[in-house]
């Protein structure tokens, strides 16, 4: 018998749960903020139940072989600090389910919500044909893309093989291996000859002391998808230097770098960032135009 032996129904185990990651102190930080809603999530998604289901569906009661099933996660997350979707192998972004696992990155970017806008006032996407995912991780910011922008053609690239094939498994469940293509690479390194649109990234860009204070939770993810240097901008300086080269004319590059958004806007002050603002909260996105990257190279060139 484990401690849910006694609990009947789907909303004693929820609110057991809660009570339980509230003494344990857990981090919220992968798609929800409190111990409830990551309970629910946890308990509703192994279920295999929307979270948006019936309230009345909670006071169905659970099965033992259910009850030992939700024991042994909430055990995990409790004593491991895994992610919630780790332990569930699912993620929403842009309002559409990723499997993820610890090979990648769980999707939490504020670019979904760009995305979601058509990149709308930020850039003229109806011209959008062809786009670049850097550091695709579990591919959800080019699958997004794919199904917002069903004409255009998408390459997703990251140096993981890895994390490329969980994007492989994202790309056969969301149907859009016509339009997005992966490619293992070290940013452009591997890239065709290609000029695209829209180039999108949210690449490594964690400094050295913030790594050193992530919570428990975040060491369950890959250190490539977060590590970036001692200032966090070793990934982003590069894609800066050489993102003009493939870029049209009227190309846009869009970039999250997180809290390194001071880092860089304080060596790079000749630079024109736009610094874009969410609705939904989340910052540290910023834009730039093809024009503006080529009369900024000879400020990169110096120190990348």
């Amino acid at each position: 018998m484990n401690e849910l032996s006694d609990l009947k129904t789907i909303r004693d185990v929820i609110r057991w749960a809660t009570t339980r990651f509230n003494e344990a102190g857990l981090y919220f930080g992968h798609g929800t903020e409190t111990a409830w809603d990551e309970a629910a999530t946890l308990i509703l998604r192994s279920l295999h139940l929307p979270h948006d289901i019936n309230p009345t569906i909670l006071d169905a009661r659970l099965t033992p072989s259910e009850k030992d099933h939700l024991h042994q996660l909430i055990q995990l997350r409790i004593n491991q600090h895994i992610p919630v979707a780790y332990l569930i192998h699912e993620a929403f972004f842009a309002g559409l389910p990723f499997y993820v696992d610890e090979r990648v990155l769980i999707p939490r970017s504020p670019i979904a919500e760009l995305i979601e806008s058509d990149f709308a006032p930020w850039c003229q996407s109806e011209n959008f044909q062809d786009i670049l995912d850097l550091c695709t991780g579990s591919g959800c910011i080019a699958i997004a893309c794919a199904k917002t922008f069903p004409h255009a053609h998408i390459d997703a690239a990251d140096i993981s093989a890895d994390a490329l094939q969980v994007a492989q498994t994202n790309i056969d469940r969301h149907e859009v291996e016509d339009q997005v293509h992966l490619i293992q690479s070290d940013l452009f390194d591997n890239l065709p000859p290609r000029k695209y649109d829209l180039i999108v990234s949210n690449p490594p860009y964690v400094d050295a002391q913030d790594m050193s204070d992530l919570p428990n939770e975040y060491h369950h993810e890959p250190s490539l998808g977060l590590a970036a240097g001692e200032d966090g901008l070793d990934i982003v300086k590069r894609i800066l230097r050489d993102a003009g080269n493939y870029l049209h004319e009227e190309g846009v590059l869009i970039v999250e770098v997180g809290n390194s958004e001071f880092a860089l806007a304080e060596q790079f002050p000749e630079i024109p960032f736009t610094w874009i603002e969410f609705q939904r909260g989340g910052g540290g996105v910023f834009m730039l135009t093809a024009s503006q990257l080529s009369e900024s190279q000879h400020f990169l060139q110096r120190v990348v």
